[in-house]
């Protein structure tokens, strides 16, 4: 029976599948493994189902190597030097597809929230502190109609103009590095600085790491208009998060909406006491018909691999 590593808590069907068919250690952590970590578990494991924190760096490659295939547990993968693991014979999957619409409502959540100052207005009134309606109070942003800019035009990135098009009626702008047809009303833009001038949303979808680590600095912010909204539901690294900490406290931009952060789970506290950003832990696919489906294609991957069959989300 080969030995398979998780490492993090699974929902229950996931183990239980597990289980049945490996000799499996769980880590019982919420912590990510450091570069040693993941050394000594690539010597140690046939297979390994690795999660974002999990630190397998080119470093992490270096010593001697048992494991076969690093299903990961999410769609991006930029703990891992996919590159690396090539060379060392390791095969990597991720899982994409299934969180795609689940990864798009959050963005949508943020938009909302933050637009409409949702968050702020429901801890006024857990404060004890609304005094009553009125015509001016708590005045936010109204979302219908607003040209939405989309950085990165995958999978989630088309999810997202989908709702915001038909659900909200928001003209629809995108920027991607490549040329990029999609079957929805959107025009795409030559340049990002060009996106971020025109729109009143941006909404950041692009994998994380490589090229696009800090994709989104200064000089990104500094064209958006005053009254624009930020989200991001890509990667923390996406963004020079000190460049938008100051765009904010500047008044550069009007609010920002963010799932995911350059250092997760260190959040600034410069972003935790402005009342115009709206924080969320992660939430992107927190649900537990999507992270049940996840897990199970992270184990299907490691099935196929098991058998020599064709890995069907194999990434290069």
């Amino acid at each position: 029976m080969k030995r398979l590593l998780i490492t993090r808590v699974l929902p229950d069907s996931n183990l239980t599948f597990a289980r049945n068919r490996y000799d499996v250690t769980l880590r019982d952590t919420a912590d990510g493994m450091s570069v040693a970590e993941a050394s000594a578990a690539l010597a140690d494991y046939d297979a390994i189902l690795p999660t974002l924190g999990d630190q397998f760096t080119a470093e992490a490659f270096g010593g001697d190597i048992r494991c076969g295939i690093l299903a990961n547990f999410g769609v991006g993968y930029n703990h891992i030097d996919v590159g690396a693991a090539t060379t060392a014979g390791v095969a990597v999957t991720n899982t994409p597809d299934v969180v795609t619409d689940a990864t798009a409502d959050i963005g949508l959540t943020l938009i909302l929230s933050t637009c409409r100052r949702a968050v702020e207005g429901e801890r006024l009134v857990r404060a004890g502190q609304w005094t009553g309606w009125g015509p001016t109070q708590m005045l936010g942003t109204h979302v219908t109609g607003k040209t939405v800019g989309i950085v990165g035009m995958g999978r989630i990135g088309q999810a997202v103009a989908r709702r915001c098009h038909y659900g909200f009626e928001m003209p629809v702008l995108y920027y991607n590095r490549s040329q990029k047809a999609v079957d929805l009303p959107a025009r795409q833009v030559a340049t990002l600085a060009e996106l971020m001038a025109q729109s009143d949303i941006i909404v950041v979808t692009v994998p994380g790491g490589g090229a696009n680590t800090h994709l989104i600095d200064a000089a990104a912010l500094a064209a958006m208009k005053p009254t624009g909204i930020f989200v991001n539901i890509a990667r923390g690294d996406v963004v020079d998060e000190e460049a938008l900490i100051a765009a904010l406290q500047s008044g550069q931009i009007a609010g920002a909406g963010l799932d995911v952060f350059e250092r997760e789970p260190i959040v600034p506290d410069a972003l935790c006491v402005m009342e115009n950003v709206v924080l969320l832990p992660h939430l992107g696919t927190a649900a537990l018909e999507v992270r049940t489906a996840m897990g199970q294609m992270a184990l299907d991957n490691i099935v196929a691999w098991e058998e020599g069959r064709p890995l069907p989300q194999q990434v290069t």
